[in-house]
This record gives structure tokens, C-alpha cells and sequence, in this order.
């Protein structure tokens, strides 16, 4: 691949395998190579995002952060899908329940995100762009998650450019529409799968409920996510 390494992935070409699952944050990142990846190495810690490529059931996987919201994901999913030959990203996230479907811990694979960015807009479309899931990645991902029997909903979600809303009527008004809960990214890194011909997926856990108020604490959104880590490693392995 030309233009490596980038100015936000200190790495060559090689270094990652076709798919890449992404968490927000380095930490978890960490977890995941450390505890499910074997002869894996770090291929990227610039900015302390660390990116790590291992062997997962016998198959290539990397693992590497986006940070938070849908600027920090845009710019490494670009850069994973346009100069390090990635061909999948699996956004393995955590998200705020918005749905009475939903409780605590439950899987949401998200097949649509609506958002409030601006981001599709680059695209010079004079219209709303729906950002959505590669169908390949969300039917192997639910067919694995009813294997592995898990608790999961398929559906929209809402990926915001804010955490903090000044809008109280926001909420209410996207529960009418289904969604089922919202997180920060996956909208931006479905438009960037789309533009680069490649193919995306967010899988999201549900840390914190809107509507009950339950809530996990960081130190466990950190480390507990394993349903999700080994939903979304087993997904990885079959494409």
C-alpha cells in the first residue's frame, strides 16, 4: 500500500489483517489482544492508540482502537481501509439502551445508524445519507450470536456528534422511530466503508439504559464486555 505509514498509524504495509475490530477505547484494545489473540504484536501506539495483529482459531485478526466520537473513528477507518489493505471493521463498542427491548449487557447488532453529523455531507449528496451495515458482516454476526446463544437485538441506532444534549425532546423523539440505542461512531465508520468500497459493522453492548437508569461502571465496560469481544472474534473468523 502507498502513503505508509500515516500521520495517526505508525505502521507497514502487512501489518494489519483484512479485518479489524475497533473498540473506543486502548484499553479494551489491549484486553482483547491480550487475552484472545496469540502471537500477536503491536503494530500501532501512536497518540498511546494501541493497534495489535494476532491469531485468532488459526485466522489473522487485529485489534485497534478509534477513540471517541465519529471524528477519531473517521480518521482511522479511512486510513485502515485506504492504506493498510483492512477490508472489514467490526466496531466493538458500548452503547446507551434506548428501547424497552433492551436491558443492560444485552448485544445490539446495528444494522442502520441515524445520526446528527455533518460527516456525509463531504460526499456532496443533496439528500440524507443512510448509513448502514455490510449485510455479510450482520447476517454472520447474527447467525454466530444465535449459536453462541446470546441476548441481542438487530437493528438502528443513533451514533451522536454529542454526548452531552441540550435537546430533552431528542430522546423521546428517535424511541418513536425504534431506535434501539446510541452510541458515537458507527455512522461515520459505515459512511467511510461505503465510500471505500469495503464493509463495516458495529456490535455494541448495552453499558447504561436511558429509560431504567442502570448503569455499568467504567472499570467493568473496560474488561466485562466478553460476550460481544468473542461474538465479534467469531464473526471475524468466518468471513
Amino acid at each position: 500500500m502507498a502513503n505508509t505509514p500515516t500521520p495517526h498509524i505508525n505502521a507497514a504495509p502487512g501489518d494489519f489483517a483484512e479485518t479489524v475490530l475497533m473498540p473506543g477505547d486502548p484499553l479494551r484494545s489491549q484486553f482483547i489482544a491480550e487475552n484472545y489473540l496469540s502471537e500477536r504484536r503491536l503494530v500501532n501506539n501512536v497518540r498511546g492508540v494501541q493497534g495489535y495483529t494476532g491469531v485468532y482459531r488459526g485466522v489473522p485478526v487485529s485489534v485497534m482502537a478509534s477513540g471517541m466520537g465519529m471524528a477519531s473513528i473517521g480518521i482511522y477507518s479511512y486510513e485502515l481501509f485506504r492504506f493498510f489493505g483492512v477490508e472489514n471493521i467490526l466496531r466493538v463498542g458500548s452503547a446507551g439502551g434506548m428501547s424497552e427491548k433492551l436491558k443492560v449487557r444485552d448485544i445490539v447488532l446495528a444494522e442502520g445508524a441515524c445520526t446528527d453529523s455533518n460527516f456525509g455531507a463531504q460526499y456532496g449528496f443533496r439528500g440524507t445519507v443512510a448509513p448502514i451495515a455490510d449485510f455479510t458482516l450482520l447476517r454472520t454476526a447474527a447467525e454466530q450470536a444465535e449459536k453462541m446463544g446470546l441476548s441481542y437485538q438487530v437493528g438502528s441506532i443513533y451514533s451522536s456528534d454529542v454526548f452531552y444534549n441540550d435537546d430533552p425532546g431528542q430522546n423521546a423523539a428517535l424511541q418513536k422511530l425504534g431506535v434501539l440505542a446510541v452510541e458515537m461512531e458507527a455512522a461515520a465508520l459505515y459512511l467511510n466503508a461505503a465510500r471505500c468500497g469495503k464493509r463495516a459493522l458495529a456490535i455494541c453492548t448495552v453499558s447504561d439504559h436511558l429509560l431504567t437508569g442502570e448503569a455499568l461502571p467504567a472499570q467493568e465496560r473496560q474488561t466485562s464486555f466478553r460476550e460481544m469481544m468473542e461474538l465479534s472474534l467469531e464473526t471475524a473468523v468466518r468471513l
